[in-house]
């Protein structure tokens, strides 16, 4: 027989050793598996468990949908939309040899993406692109390169564009407030982001979600004041303005005349917060509620409520303006022409210097001052906005003569536009100076205002305005057909380096509508208007005139009946018979 033919016998103890041994470790391996996944000896159950979900088990952030700005009847100001940012791994983008195919679906150019990934290497995670349009980004993802992921987040949009851009703000690109009423309310509109969990693969891609740890929760909305119907008449008005004036800049703010809130506030240059690319800084900024001038004649009106206190002048009191010019200390203040002996109404009505230099001579500078201190100049308006000013009211110890003077007609100290309109509010709200309020206010939750004038002198003031519109005051210009209205214009020098400059003007008008019983209070400011229409009357008023005429229709005002009682002809009645 042969060596191949023949078999070498297995002893059986050495086959059912082996079989033993292996039946063993089986049972071992069983056991040991029973006693941690079962029996869970040793706490073993969590430790596998632990060791898995750290291999695959991963955390997410859930977005959260920002709050809506609306206006308000509620017309939306700012909404956030779903859009996909695309982020990478460098390490595996860079491993994966597609970096053309990537460039190309981006849109973007090879060599700025490998700059990228240059100054990114060495980490995990690097955006590509934000806040694309849903589509744009599948489009990218669909390409599956490794390393390669998008992520869900919000983008805030602006339906009216540079129409509300600087009262609503902007939001930077990782959905935070960084102007306007976005920044004031960024807590308020902010949502709080969620968490869920999903299982990853071994190339890192989500294969499954497993649950929601915590949910999103939204942020609240927020409704302010403005109207957006006016938001854009008054927008379209200054626009028109400024091209007319060549005007430097400009502003325009309407209120409500008894609840103080802001129905409107435009000013120029404007940007689009939807697309920021090449606007200046400069231009993002609120003027309305951050840039002081000199009000300049515009506060006439409030030195002649301290005359009216005093209890020396009435509205009918004779004072002597000839020869149609004065003397303080070493300044010769003019008047257009000599008026004589006119009243303190005429006063008000032609704007007259030597009438007001010569009443504020007369009842001294506290009186005047402490007017001006009650109607809110110098203080914050309180509504809470970024970069919101004070103005200036200075508070000396000792005062020259013309210092004295100056501040009766509005130079030496400053104001914003929406402090001057908040004074103003207190002629149309009967002596009471209302909060200034940026948000809607339901009906039944009006605040209290501040009585700082009698209701008769807030009144009669009322009707000097309503003459400075008659035929014969310096705001013809600013009549609305079918509606009485009053107000008062201002021309001030512009300050440079060295001084007033002599040919840079402001135009301001501040005036409310109607005049016999207010329903709004509007002050308009062009800064540096060119040409021979660079003064209140002729700059700023008519701006109002047509700011008020569409304002007055659109809050459904019917226009006064010819020959019809007014609160205004009443008064004017009353102290006619009374003089």
């Amino acid at each position: 027989m042969s060596a191949r033919g023949r078999q070498t016998a297995v002893a059986p103890w050495r086959f059912y050793l082996v079989a033993g041994a292996l039946g063993v470790l089986l049972l071992l391996v069983l056991g040991r598996m029973l006693s941690l996944q079962v029996l869970n000896t040793d706490r073993g159950r969590e430790f596998l468990q632990s060791q898995g979900d750290m291999r695959a088990v991963r955390t997410a952030e859930i977005p959260a949908y920002r709050g809506l700005i609306t206006d308000r009847r509620g017309e939306p100001l700012a909404v956030s939309t779903p859009v996909i940012s695309i982020w990478a791994d460098p390490v595996q983008l860079a491993e994966s040899g597609r970096l053309p195919e990537l460039a190309t679906a981006l849109e973007m150019p090879l060599s700025e993406l490998e700059d990228k990934l240059e100054r990114y290497a060495g980490k995990r995670f690097m955006y590509l692109a934000r806040h694309r349009v849903p589509a744009r980004a599948r489009v990218v993802l669909g390409h599956r390169i490794p390393g390669v992921y998008g992520e869900r987040e919000y983008q805030r949009y602006y339906p009216a564009g540079e129409v509300a851009g600087q009262v609503v703000g902007f939001t930077n690109v990782d959905g935070a407030g960084i102007a306007g009423l976005e920044l004031a309310y960024d807590e308020w509109l902010r949502g709080i982001p969620g968490k869920k969990q999903y299982i990853k693969d071994l190339h890192g891609d989500a294969v499954r979600d497993i649950g929601v740890l915590e949910p999103a929760r939204p942020g609240r909305d927020l409704k302010l004041s403005v109207d957006l119907r006016l938001q854009y008449l008054q927008h379209r008005e200054l626009q028109r303005a400024v091209a007319q004036t060549a005007a430097d800049s400009g502003t325009i703010v309407t209120l409500d005349a008894h609840t103080g809130e802001v129905l409107a506030m435009v000013n120029h240059p404007v940007y689009n917060p939807n697309s920021r690319k090449g606007y200046k800084p400069g231009h993002t900024r609120n003027r309305a509620m951050t840039d002081e001038y000199e009000p300049g004649s515009t506060v006439k009106p409030l030195t002649l409520v301290a005359a009216l206190e005093s209890g020396r002048y009435t509205t009918e009191t004779l004072v002597d303006t000839s020869p149609g010019r004065i003397r303080v200390g070493r300044k010769v203040l003019p008047d257009p022409r000599n008026y004589g002996e006119i009243t303190v109404s005429r006063i008000l009505e032609k704007s007259s210097q030597v009438g007001v230099t010569k009443i504020a001579l007369d009842i001294g500078r506290e009186p005047v001052w402490n007017v001006f201190q009650r109607l809110g100049i110098g203080e914050p308006p309180g509504t809470g906005f970024p970069g919101e000013r004070a103005g200036l009211l200075p508070n000396r110890t000792r005062w020259a003569k013309i210092e004295e003077v100056n501040l009766a007609f509005g130079y030496g100290l400053t104001t914003t536009p929406l402090q001057l309109a908040r004074a103003y509010a207190a002629f149309a709200n009967d002596g009471v100076l209302p909060p200034v309020s940026l948000l809607a206010i339901d009906d039944g939750a009006l605040p209290p205002g501040r009585r700082v004038m009698s209701s008769d002198i807030a009144d009669k003031v009322l009707m000097m305005l309503n003459r400075v519109t008659g035929d014969n005051g310096t705001a013809r210009r600013a009549r609305v057909p079918g509606f009485e209205v009053g107000g008062k214009t201002g021309t001030v020098h512009q300050v440079g380096a060295q001084g007033y400059i002599d040919d840079k003007y402001r135009a301001l008008f501040a005036g409310v509508a109607p005049a016999e019983n207010p329903r709004i209070v509007t002050v308009v400011v062009l800064n540096g208007p060119k040409g021979d229409a660079y003064g209140g009357g002729s700059a700023a008023a008519p701006v109002f005139a047509r700011v008020a005429q569409g304002a007055l229709r659109l809050l459904n005002v019917p226009p006064q009946a010819p020959g019809a009682d007014s609160r205004i002809a009443a008064a004017d009645g009353r102290r006619g018979g009374a003089a």
